[in-house]
């Protein structure tokens, strides 16, 4: 394992299902298991449900009279809206208008932030817009964060949690899981109605063996990190900096994407004053350079991150992440593409790890409407 600042609770639990505790974030995280291949994992969480440790995530608490004041400048949402146990999904800019991080934002309380960050800068530039201002940035690793995800999360949890089944999407509660305190989130990074589950260090094992234990006749399955990727690619979730041009830089220019080529614009809520990079966010439209968009390839073998895609005799774009899923017996890729190709049907050739034909196609292909991830009851 390489070497990691932050200690995931669950590590042993992770080593005796056969991970080598891969660094991500600063964390050893379990990217693979031994134990469970990725496509058992993929068909648990997409039939049954299954649960991560995604502790990896950054969990830092903004608290204080200017709390709000400081999301408001800095992220693209309208914190206003937000009351406490409702969240929403949020990116973050920078002063070129072009994308530096996105977080999940929970308000806690009338001053009282939680704010969720990946592995971008948001967290950093935060901690520097705060000083001076009457906020208090509480970085939490104790805070672990487990992630039941799938169909059968909400029945499992409904024997356990009074009221779970009328949690709203991007809602949280405050309540006790097998007796211990947890705040539990309905949200997730998977395409399906899933749930992730805080809880302080300490209790993580007892919460984490729990589930698996007592989810064994709903089929409740322990999945590694990477079955992300899979889920990500059918329900059009993109991954810092994986999907970036931090990744897959410019030949003649910085990197930095906007928004309006990521399809993160819908973040900029339509109430929306001013905040950091807005007015340059706004001029950029309609100049995109590229537009992140699938890719249906024949066959039965997945893509690799890196393959290129070609039309008219040239290279048109770059895989990021693809998978082959035997539930849909599809082979599908997440792409950077040029824009006049960008169309669902286009015809594309892939290059690289394999050699095969394709086609652009419209994302999410799994659930395209979403209903999964809103259903009620």
């Amino acid at each position: 394992m390489a070497n990691s600042w932050r200690i995931s609770a669950l590590a042993d639990r992770h080593r005796a299902l056969g991970s080598k505790l891969e660094d991500w974030n600063g964390m050893g995280t379990a990217w693979t298991y031994e134990a469970v291949s990725l496509a058992d994992a993929h068909e648990a969480i997409r039939t049954k449900a299954g649960l991560m440790d995604v502790s990896g995530l950054r969990k830092v608490h903004y608290v204080g009279p200017h709390a709000e004041s400081l999301l408001e400048y800095a992220t693209s949402r309208d914190i206003s809206k937000l009351y406490p146990g409702k969240s929403v999904y949020a990116t973050m800019l920078n002063e070129a208008g072009l994308f530096v991080d996105d977080c999940v934002i929970y308000r806690t309380g009338p001053n009282a932030f939680m704010v969720v960050h990946g592995a971008g800068n948001g967290y950093e530039m935060l901690t520097r817009q705060s000083e001076g201002r009457q906020v208090a940035v509480l970085y939490d690793d104790d805070l672990h964060d487990l992630s039941l995800q799938g169909p059968a999360a909400v029945d499992f949890l409904a024997e356990h949690v009074p009221g779970i089944r009328e949690l709203p999407y991007f809602h949280h509660i405050q309540t006790k899981l097998f007796g211990l305190p947890v705040m539990i989130s309905r949200t997730g990074y998977t395409g399906e109605r899933g749930y992730e589950i805080f809880c302080k260090a300490a209790d993580a094992p007892v919460i984490w063996d729990s589930i698996l234990e007592l989810g064994k006749p709903f089929g409740i399955t322990p999945c590694a990190f990477l079955t992300l990727d899979w889920l990500r690619v059918e329900s059009h979730l993109l991954f810092f900096p994986y999907d970036n041009s931090e990744m897959y830089p410019f030949a003649d220019q910085p990197t930095g994407d906007t928004l309006w080529e990521l399809g993160l614009d819908f973040t900029v809520s339509p109430t929306k004053g001013e905040f950091r990079g807005g007015a340059e966010h706004r001029r950029l439209k309609g100049r995109e350079r590229f537009k992140i968009f699938g890719v249906l390839l024949d066959g039965q073998q997945a893509a690799k991150e890196g393959d290129t895609l070609w039309a008219d005799g040239k290279q048109v774009g770059v895989i990021t992440c693809a998978m082959y899923s035997r539930l849909s017996e599809r082979s599908m890729a997440i792409a950077r593409m040029e824009v006049p190709y960008a169309e669902q049907g286009t015809p594309l050739e892939v290059k690289g790890s394999l050699e095969a034909k394709a086609i652009a196609h419209t994302m999410p292909f799994d659930d395209p409407e979403k209903k999964k991830r809103t259903a009620k009851g």
